[in-house]
C-alpha cells in the first residue's frame, strides 16, 4: 500500500491517492480541488482509479470530484446524508447524480488487494465517515478520518448538520479501536491513533 498526499485548494485539504502497487490500482480520497495535479500523478504512475471516496460532503473535499470522475469513470462513494437535495446547497456543496454510490456503516469496498471499511463518524457533518484501509500485505491498517479527527484537534461543528455531541461519540469510538493506526486526516499532518489517545484533549473528554 502506498499513500500519496496532495494538500489542495485554498483550505489545503488533504487529498489522498492510495495505491495497490501490485495491481496498479488506486483510490482517490477527498479530491477537493486541483484535479490536474491528481490526474497527472495517476497518469504518470500508470494507475487505474477504481474508486473515489468522499469522507464528507463539504465543498473543500468535493470540488474536483466530477473532474476526476469524468477522466477516470471511477465509482464515487459518499454517505447519503451528506448529499445535498436539489436546492439545499447551504448544507452540502455536492449534489451528485447517477455516478454516486452510497456507503454506510460496515461496508467493505475492495480496490485490488486493498480493502476499505466504512465507519460512520458523524459530528462534523451528518454523513461523515472514517475509512479503515487494510492492505492485507503485511502493512498495518490505516485510518482516513476526514474532518473528524486531526492531529491534536478535531473538526468543527458549527456548520449545518454539525453536532458536538455526535462528534464526541465519534471521537470516543475512534479512541476505543483496538491497537494503533496511522491516521491520515482531512487537514494538517498525519499522526497516529496512539499519539492522539495520549495527547489530544478531545479524545480525553468524558
Amino acid at each position: 500500500m502506498q499513500i500519496k498526499c496532495f494538500p489542495v485548494g485554498q483550505l489545503q485539504t488533504n487529498c489522498y491517492v492510495v495505491t495497490d502497487e501490485r495491481n496498479h490500482l488506486a483510490a482517490v480520497i477527498d479530491p477537493g480541488a486541483e484535479s490536474g495535479r491528481i490526474l497527472n500523478y495517476l497518469e504518470d504512475n500508470h494507475l487505474k482509479t477504481e474508486a473515489v471516496f468522499i469522507t464528507h460532503g463539504h465543498y473543500d473535499h468535493t470540488g474536483a470530484v466530477l473532474s476526476i470522475y469524468e477522466a477516470t469513470k471511477a465509482k464515487i462513494w459518499i454517505h447519503a446524508l451528506d448529499v445535498s437535495p436539489e436546492g439545499r446547497t447551504e448544507d452540502y456543496a455536492y449534489k451528485g447524480g447517477d455516478e454516486l454510490s452510497f456507503y454506510r456503516e460496515g461496508d467493505l469496498i475492495p480496490v485490488g488487494d486493498l480493502e476499505f471499511r466504512v465507519l460512520e463518524t458523524p459530528g462534523h457533518s451528518r454523513g461523515s465517515v472514517t475509512l479503515l484501509c487494510d492492505g492485507h500485505d503485511g502493512t498495518d491498517p490505516v485510518l482516513f478520518t476526514g474532518d473528524t479527527l486531526f492531529r491534536g484537534s478535531c473538526g468543527r461543528t458549527d456548520f449545518p448538520g454539525g453536532s458536538w455531541e455526535a462528534l464526541q461519540a465519534s471521537l470516543r469510538r475512534l479512541a476505543e479501536l483496538p491497537g494503533d493506526y496511522e491516521v491520515y486526516p482531512g487537514h494538517m499532518d498525519a499522526t497516529s491513533l496512539e499519539r492522539e489517545r495520549r495527547f489530544n484533549p478531545f479524545l480525553q473528554e468524558d
